[in-house]
């Protein structure tokens, strides 16, 4: 139970019931992140557009990347609820049961490249509260397996997006 009165359909402002409404046909119901970030527009559409840009449009990374990222640091995060949708979505994309749970066993149990899980602990890296600790070099070992300048951003912004959302869900108490 929410921490704060979360909006249902009726009471969301216009423009998000229009980006509700597919959601809500085809699954019969819109999440708790959902209706926490419908309580303001102007969150709602800033995490909106993340979400499309990021990590559901076709990026530089790999779905299964950009996934075992959600995976990766919501789990670090404590964050059960992120972690249950984003097995979900992890399904949906086509991720095995198995290797979904070889993800959050941790990034040395999961079957990638070491260029694959150098990234990844990056990223668990770059989700601590030290982060500011992260220095050119690391960025350049990174770079040097041959990620691009625009992959390690995108990866670090996916990071900060899920440390984000991590925060919210928690905060409020979604999925208790």
């Amino acid at each position: 139970m929410a921490h704060i009165k979360l909006p249902e359909f009726e009471e969301m402002a216009p423009a998000i019931q229009d980006r509700a409404r597919p959601i809500l046909e085809k699954t019969g119901k819109l999440g708790e992140i959902f209706k926490l970030m419908a309580v303001d527009e102007k969150i709602y559409f800033a995490t909106d557009t993340i979400v499309q840009k990021y990590l559901l449009d076709e990026t530089t990374l790999s779905y299964d990347t950009k996934e075992a990222i959600a995976l990766l640091v919501s789990k670090e995060n404590g964050c059960k609820m992120c972690v249950d949708v984003h097995k979900s979505i992890a399904k949906m994309l086509g991720l095995s049961d198995e290797k979904i749970e070889n993800i959050l066993q941790g990034v040395d149990a999961m079957n990638v490249d070491a260029k694959e899980k150098a990234l990844l602990n990056f990223c668990l890296r770059a989700a601590q509260k030290d982060s500011y600790k992260i220095v050119k070099e690391d960025i350049d070992a990174i770079k040097s397996l041959g990620y691009s300048d625009v992959q390690v951003l995108e990866a670090v912004a996916i990071t900060g997006y899920f440390n984000y959302i991590n925060t919210l869900s928690n905060v409020f108490g979604l999925g208790e």
